[in-house]
């Protein structure tokens, strides 16, 4: 286990725009340093984001339709040439495969996480 990060304030929390996301679309994204995927994802707003994400232990079918939860406001991001706009967040199991975090329940497409 790592040790805790020092200590943040519900305003810097705040700050962050955390919403669930539909993915729409998987592309592969040979260009990439570490194997990983072009994610469209439907987060409410007024067009689809993208994200560059290292979860290739994901077939892409088995991601298509699901929720996920993203940060929508770090900022975009060149990634070999590919601009990421969002974080998908997801944590590592034992084998050090990326499990993609999502509600346990249907919840509504830029439905903000709190």
């Amino acid at each position: 286990m790592s040790p805790l990060k020092p200590q943040a304030s519900y305003d810097d929390f705040a700050r962050l725009d955390i919403r669930i996301g539909k993915v729409v679309e998987v592309q592969p994204f040979p260009r990439a340093r570490n194997p990983s995927y072009k994610v469209g994802v439907d987060v409410g707003a007024e067009r689809i984001m993208w994200s560059s994400a290292q979860i290739t232990n994901y077939e892409p079918a088995a991601l298509l339709g699901s929720l996920v939860v993203c940060v929508c406001n770090f900022g975009a991001k060149n990634i070999a040439g590919f601009i990421s706009e969002l974080l998908i967040l997801g944590a590592k199991d034992a084998a050090g495969n990326v499990i993609v975090l999502g509600p346990r329940s249907e919840v509504n497409v830029g439905e903000a996480v709190f």
